[in-house]
């Protein structure tokens, strides 16, 4: 059974529970208890994070949302959206045993084909690395932080 283990994030209140040798987090997103996996620790803490701190409204934020590439059924792990319901923000999450290399942002990159968003952000919740998208010069540059919500 996975033991929560601290982040380089803020500590939420979660609602854990046990059933049986399961250990369960309430994501108040998706209204359910939630299996807790070493990934599933950091996405928590990474919505927690964009709510409180970073301002995003929770109805803009969507949590594993499907997509199609190369005909391969894939997921997003938090996608954030505008105001006009376009994706502005695609962030994958890593358990923070994980080490953050090029692989981990280029699967994040490889599903923005899909999404086309502004910013990127990969995050094992002990690293975590942004970038902001330049589409017409095909490039990146990295952030210290990602954008608040306006």
């Amino acid at each position: 059974m996975f033991q929560p283990v601290p982040l380089n994030l803020p500590p939420y209140p979660f609602k854990l529970s046990q059933q049986n040798n399961t250990l369960f987090i309430f994501d108040e997103l998706r209204k359910r208890d939630i299996v807790l996996t070493p990934e599933e620790w950091v996405r928590q803490h990474l919505v927690q994070f964009l709510i409180v701190h970073k301002k995003y409204p929770k109805t803009l934020i969507k949590l594993e949302g499907g997509l199609k590439l190369n005909k391969l059924q894939k997921r997003t792990d938090i996608l954030l959206f505008n105001r006009m319901g376009e994706p502005t923000i695609l962030v994958e999450c890593k358990a923070s045993t994980v080490k953050i290399s090029q692989d981990v942002f280029d699967q994040a990159a490889r599903y923005n084909l899909v999404h086309k968003v502004k910013y990127l952000m990969v995050s094992n919740g002990l690293q975590h690395f942004c970038a902001a998208i330049d589409y017409d010069n095909e490039g990146y540059t990295f952030l210290e932080d990602l954008p608040a919500y306006i």
